[in-house]
């Protein structure tokens, strides 16, 4: 079996992720935090729905309301053949907005290139960064784009809406700036090469997720209600992983309920969903990072504050 089984994988999510909770401590967190992001979606699909659909009588179940509001403004996407054109062009707006907010500071020497995702790459993420080590410090950082060749008009449509034209923007945030590809870059600094070479997956993939709400909390998207909506649509995506992984394999979920949460609670798109489905049959773990780390950076924070 492709379970993992729950003492191994209480065993591997303590070493790996290196978090102060544990893992059905962080099952628990995942499922509050999906209950509150309902919330807060449900609040602005109702500000949006006279929008969109004028006088038409609003739903009263909360999920369908959620979902028809989101659908009507996924079908905002770029054409398949200019997906990458559309990541390279919004990269240097990325840029100014952090330099502009003074958010944090990015070393120009560093190159950033978006490319085609390489071969042995394929068929796991659809997106993702590879970084230079810490031995190459003249190195290029890759922002590695999936391809849509040789897909169905269908599937292609399906992964268009998912990666619509406000959630385009929060995944360039998440895997390039001020995301993984400024993370990675200050961890190659770091003065134990140890350290660089061995980074915590939490750390790198709750940054990103970190920094598509700080982007947003300093005014990046003007507020629109659209681009907050999506944003909160995108950041249920890293409870879902968790939620996920943790119950494919230690309880037992079929592939009628994973399909369920992340389709009917979590809205995805079908193709995402089905993408999603075989990585945590050949992953086991990693799918939790994100909101570890993000719940742990977050925690940080407000540990700070007060």
């Amino acid at each position: 079996s492709y379970r993992l089984g729950s003492e191994l994988y209480a065993d591997k999510f303590k070493f790996d992720i290196q978090s102060q909770y544990t893992s059905d401590e962080m099952y628990s967190a995942a499922l509050l935090r999906k209950d509150y992001l309902h919330n807060e979606m449900y609040n602005i699909a109702t500000k949006l729905w006279p929008k969109y659909f004028g006088s038409q009588t609003m739903p009263t179940d909360k999920m369908v309301l959620i979902k028809k509001v989101i659908d009507t403004i996924s079908v905002q996407h770029v054409k398949a053949e200019n997906f990458r054109a559309e990541i390279e062009k919004q990269l240097p707006e990325l840029n100014a907005f952090v330099k502009e907010k003074n958010l944090v500071y990015m070393d120009p020497t560093k190159p950033l290139k978006v490319r085609k995702e390489p071969g042995y790459m394929a068929g796991v993420a659809g997106a993702s960064m590879s970084s230079p080590g810490t031995y190459e410090k003249k190195g290029t950082a890759f922002y590695n784009v999936g391809t849509l060749d040789g897909w169905s008009p269908e599937k292609a449509e399906s992964y268009l809406r998912e990666y619509n034209k406000y959630t385009l923007q929060i995944l360039n945030i998440h895997e390039a700036i001020p995301g993984h590809y400024v993370q990675l870059m200050y961890s190659n600094k770091s003065p134990s090469i140890i350290k660089s070479i061995f980074g915590n997956g939490a750390m790198i993939e709750g940054w990103a997720v970190y920094s598509e709400l700080m982007m947003l909390e300093n005014g990046y998207g003007n507020n629109e209600p659209e681009m907050w909506l999506l944003y909160f649509k995108w950041s249920l995506r890293s409870a879902c992983n968790t939620i996920l992984d943790i119950s494919v394999h230690t309880k037992n979920m079929t592939k009628e309920e994973a399909m369920d949460l992340m389709v009917t609670q979590g809205f995805q798109q079908q193709t995402e969903a089905e993408g999603k489905w075989h990585r945590v049959q050949v992953s086991n773990v990693q799918l939790t990072s994100y909101f570890t780390g993000f719940k742990e950076i977050i925690d940080l924070r407000e540990e700070y504050k007060s």
